[in-house]
């Protein structure tokens, strides 16, 4: 070795701060391991901090509290009908085994906490036993004051998914915040938020009340500095080092120079999948998917080849490579480029219709943004691009993509050519580059369906999750309302990915196999770097993080058990 690299030990070597990766380091250094976490960006949190925060983990004690008559049998049957044999079995059974012992853990042993929502419904419908309410949870809002400087480190949340500057809102916030002319309480909660906002400003310079994915986040980073893991952050991997076969370390390449570790335990990669690899969106990824997506930065596969390089190979079998949703674009001030997911705040509102370049409508609203971005992916050149149109009711009262609802100033977006305004909808039409008697039609079509209360043509509003993301207080559907106040307004959509589902094959110990089967001693993967147990469908909300958070916590777990036998095994030896 060359003298002037450093070379230290730790048990366990975590590559990947999201989820997955601050998970697996918390389960491993609860288990008594010495661990490092590496991130080779300069912020911790990867996607999982600019996402939701939802976690799909099934029969865990919070999500028992509202729903105490779901169990197994009915969780395995609702897998099986909507996964089946696109994703792995013995994998899903697995997660379902471990799942709610590691939220119990988690809640138990660190700062990590979690709520229910009273109503969050699986996204898919025909499988047997779809639920309300109960397997999906979320992180409680964390207050990251005691964290100090620490808390500079997590990746800022989406800044279109924050208001005022920066303030962070949950799904909690945001009926509170529209009701605040009308309510008390709302006007008072609102009162409250606000001012702990301003607060936070003028003393921390950002908000340090984080909720959704960053809360997540801090609260797994903030678990793992308390267990004093090792936290690396602008620091590469060089090399995965092995020895017959076995990974015993790495080559870094950080802040402080070149650097070899020595890892007892093993090596759990949680990059976040391949999705910003040109190379790799090109061989897995449709061709007609363009190169935006809301996914954190970093997430460039680096690893990927020194893993295939020890005899890691991705799955097959999976119905999508990646997951999906319909977004739209806008260039911010400084000039980056926003890319705002529409994931349930506009696409199910009365008074809405989503169609595709020529003004037709190709697919019911209401589905899940996978199967939205999905349907757009397959329709050919007609929905590489598509838009979501409004009247001014539904602008006003539900916003429209980055327009915020509640009575946003429209001018900045108008300004830019993000929304698109007309008098009316054949010189909408025009403007958008669609067929004036499509899009007419598309729009009659819809004020027919709110009159009746019933999409005939494509069956908007039909399920409970597809109501759900309506407004409760239009009836008889609560996705359907007319079309008919103008102006009207539209906004450009294309397909995204907001995530990758072909990974790593892994075992039930999260485990890398090779083609064969045969284990790569001392290598886990865990997130987006594994093979999706869901087979690249999106049954539910939080499908990703939840799975996540248990295989990354099993490989944590694992690693940390093999590293104790490794030293036992060490000093019997040198006895």
């Amino acid at each position: 070795m060359d003298a002037d690299v450093k070379e230290r030990q730790y048990d366990v070597a975590v590559v990947g701060s999201g989820a997955a990766g601050l998970c697996a380091a918390v389960i491993a250094a609860l288990d008594g391991a010495s661990v490092v976490l590496i991130e080779r960006t300069g912020l911790i949190g990867g996607t999982s901090a600019l996402s939701g925060g939802t976690v799909w983990v099934p029969l865990s004690a919070p999500g028992r509290a509202i729903n105490p008559e779901d169990d197994r049998e009915r969780v395995s049957a609702f897998l099986d009908g909507a996964v089946g044999g696109h994703g792995d079995r013995a994998m899903r059974e697995a997660f379902l085994d471990a799942g709610p012992g590691v939220i119990a853990r988690l809640e138990a042993e660190t700062r990590v906490a979690f709520r229910p929502c009273p109503r969050h419904p699986d996204y898919e419908w025909a499988p047997p036993h779809a639920t309300l309410n109960g397997r999906a949870i979320e992180p409680v809002p964390f207050d990251t004051r005691p964290m100090g400087r620490l808390r500079e480190a997590i990746r800022p949340p989406i800044p279109e998914f924050t208001i005022l500057g920066g303030m962070n809102i949950d799904r909690t916030d945001i009926p509170q915040l529209l009701a605040r002319w009308r309510s008390p309480s709302a006007m008072m909660h609102t009162l409250r938020i606000v001012a702990r906002y301003g607060r936070d400003r003028l003393r921390h310079g950002r908000h340090t009340r984080l909720v959704m994915g960053n809360a997540l986040v801090a609260r797994l980073l903030a678990s793992a500095a308390d267990l004093g893991v090792e936290i690396r952050r602008d620091t590469s991997v060089a090399e995965i080092i092995s020895d017959a076969g076995r990974v015993t370390g790495l080559a870094l390449d950080g802040p402080g120079g070149a650097e070899r570790i020595a890892v007892r335990g093993g090596v759990i990669l949680a990059t976040g999948g391949f999705g910003r690899d040109p190379r790799r969106r090109a061989a897995h990824l449709p061709a007609a998917l363009g190169p935006d997506s809301p996914a954190a930065p970093g997430h460039t596969a680096e690893l990927h080849p020194m893993a295939e390089a020890l005899g890691a190979h991705y799955g097959t079998g999976g119905a999508q490579n990646a997951f999906w949703a319909p977004c739209s674009i806008r260039t911010r001030r400084d000039g980056s480029r926003a890319v705002f997911p529409h994931f349930v705040l506009d696409r199910a509102k009365p008074g809405t219709v989503c169609v595709d370049a020529r003004g037709r409508r190709f697919v019911n609203e209401t589905l899940s943004y996978h199967r939205f971005g999905q349907a757009m992916l397959e329709g050919g050149s007609d929905t590489a691009h598509g838009w979501i149109v409004a009247d001014a009711a539904a602008i006003r009262r539900y916003g429209l993509g980055m327009v915020r609802p509640g009575g946003d100033r429209l001018g900045p977006y108008l300004s830019d050519g993000y929304l698109i305004r007309a008098d009316n909808i054949a010189e909408l039409a025009a403007r958008i580059g669609a067929e004036p008697a499509t899009l007419e039609e598309s729009v009659a079509q819809i004020n027919a369906a709110a009159r009746s209360g019933t999409d005939t043509a494509l069956g908007r509003g039909t399920t409970p999750y597809q109501r759900h993301n309506g407004d409760p207080a239009v009836e008889p559907n609560p996705t359907l309302g007319p079309i008919a106040t103008a102006p009207f307004y539209a906004v450009r959509l294309q397909p995204a990915d907001i995530g990758t589902a072909l990974g790593f094959r892994a075992d039930v110990s999260a485990r890398l196999l090779r083609a064969d089967g045969t284990v790569i001693e001392g290598l886990y993967a865990a997130g987006n770097d594994m093979q999706s147990i869901m087979g690249g469908t999106y049954p539910g909300p939080g499908i990703t993080l939840g799975p996540a958070l248990v295989f990354g916590a099993i490989a944590g777990g694992h690693a940390a058990a093999r590293a104790a036998r490794t030293s036992k095994e060490t000093s019997h030896a040198a006895a």
